[in-house]
């Protein structure tokens, strides 16, 4: 199954006005059609909220589970516990998966003493003793994987008619998904519950080794993904947002079965889980088997809050990644949460930039100067935290990051001193509109976006309120908050340059 990295840029992205899709013009942008769709929310005594779209159409039916546990919710140590989790939980249950559950089990414990062992004898640079440990842990493996029906969710599933069963990992998020048929909703709930209440971690240590090589393949040895995360490190010095959420290569090796288990039964409960069921539905029947399915599992734990403020940055950084492929270039400054006030402001300042081919930087970088193959805007890494106001430029071949930069700080500055003009703004509203009409379209979709609004806003309504949040901006909105957080003293520069011969 290919499952997406960690990260996935649809994603709370139309959080508090944070939508900017580009679309066609002359849509108005004073109500969203989303606002009046007939969700019903359901909460269960042990804090689950389910939340049900009847819509007429074909008979499929899409699910999301949304777990508020994510990468900000780890410490050095445990990074890219979240994303490994979210791997893990396509392995089976106690009764999906698996031939001997007791014999399985009893090799677990043998692997987990091993690979304890094994931590030793890495500190203290055994090299031949941590051989024979790692064969020893393959081959109980090897061992257990003799009771293991491989894929079996995954082929129950598939059977069943399912489409897109997939998952993935956030900053502030863990979640899975699928489309079903309407006659198979049932199954979805007892496997879904059967998953949340009885994951058993079998072929652990193997497909902690396909976590190892994904942030190989799409981190080490990849300059964009190695200069994007060295690019958030250098921005984010105190805040888990300067974590990679695929983790550090040294955490991944040594999470054992055991720390990752745990992890789950504290933080991965339905008092952590927003559900959302969109599609050929009766609510009536979704809530019966939602309280019947659901409310026996127990809670779980809240996750860790996240204390850490990242301290105001007083001078500009710069980081420079040296890899023989075609340049790149990141700039970054601080903003506040896609939660603040001024989070619809930013938007707009985004949009105006790059979205689109009327679009300042775009129409100055691709289209007049023909420096670059690519410009965008966009805020990240996450959502609940003060993000970073982030540009990244592709360069054409033989054109320097230097020149491009300079561009980019040009149009800035023309913004906080004068704004935007009147077209501008409302070449914005008009992408927006149009994206809110396009967006209640598809199912998965829908499922997505109320999942994520309520967990993060706690109304799924608040979604669909980004088109009169984005038409309430006025030009002098745009201006201060490009004056007062796209300045030299705040941002963040990384630069992917070849060697020097």
């Amino acid at each position: 199954m290919s499952r997406p990295v960690w990260h996935r840029s649809a994603l709370l992205a139309l959080a508090v006005g944070l939508a900017t899709a580009v679309g066609s013009a002359g849509v108005s942008a004073q109500e969203s059609p989303g606002e009046a769709l007939p969700v019903r929310e359901v909460v269960l005594d042990n804090g689950m909220t389910i939340l049900i779209l009847p819509r007429e159409g074909a008979p499929t039916v899409s699910f999301v589970v949304r777990y508020a546990v994510g990468g900000v919710h780890e410490h050095l140590g445990t990074t890219g516990i979240a994303h490994l989790l979210e791997h893990m939980l396509f392995k089976g249950t106690t009764t999906i998966g698996t031939t001997n559950l007791a014999a399985e089990r009893e090799l677990f414990g043998r692997m987990d003493a091993v690979h304890d062992t094994l931590l030793r004898a890495r500190a203290q640079h055994d090299s031949a003793r941590v051989a024979s440990l790692e064969a020893r842990i393959d081959a109980l493996e090897d061992s257990a994987r003799t009771y293991v029906v491989p894929n079996e969710l995954d082929r129950i599933l598939t059977e069943a008619g399912a489409r897109g069963m997939n998952a993935t990992t956030s900053n502030e998020a863990t979640t899975y998904f699928v489309e079903l048929p309407a006659n198979r909703i049932e199954l979805w709930f007892a496997l879904e519950a059967d998953r949340m209440a009885n994951p058993v971690f079998r072929e652990y240590y193997s497909e902690r080794d396909v976590v190892t090589e994904e942030r190989r393949m799409r981190v080490d040895t990849s300059p964009p993904g190695l200069l994007y995360e060295q690019h958030l490190a250098a921005a984010y010095t105190v805040h888990p947002y300067g974590v990679p959420v695929v983790g550090y290569m040294s955490d991944l090796e040594t999470l054992s079965r055991s720390d990752v288990e745990r992890y789950y039964r504290r933080f991965y409960g339905p008092g952590n889980a927003v559900v959302a069921v969109v599609g050929a539905v009766d609510p009536d029947q979704i809530e019966a088997w939602a309280r019947r399915y659901f409310s026996p599992i127990p809670s779980g734990e809240e996750p860790p809050p996240v204390l850490a403020v990242e301290p105001e940055q007083r001078g500009e950084r710069r980081v420079v990644v040296e890899w023989d492929a075609e340049p790149r270039l990141r700039v970054g400054w601080h903003v506040p949460s896609a939660l603040d006030d001024e989070g619809p402001a930013i938007a707009m300042l985004a949009a105006v930039l790059t979205g689109g081919r009327t679009s300042r930087l775009y129409r100055r970088l691709v289209l007049d100067d023909r420096s670059v193959t690519g410009v965008y805007a966009s805020t990240g890494p996450g959502a609940l935290y003060p993000q970073l106001f982030q540009i990244d430029a592709v360069p054409r071949s033989g054109q320097s990051t230097e020149g491009i930069e300079s561009v980019i700080y040009e149009e800035i500055a023309r913004i906080a001193e004068s704004g935007p003009d009147a077209r501008e703004l409302e070449r914005v509203r008009n992408q927006v509109a149009a994206g809110n009409v396009r967006r209640i379209a598809s199912n998965l979709g829908l499922a997505f976006q109320v999942a994520d609004s309520e967990a993060l806003l706690g109304d799924w309504r608040e979604t669909f309120r980004s088109a009169e949040r984005i038409a309430a901006v006025t030009a002098e909105d745009v201006r201060r908050v490009a004056a007062d957080y796209l300045t030299e003293t705040n941002r963040t520069v990384a630069v992917l340059r070849r060697p020097e011969p």
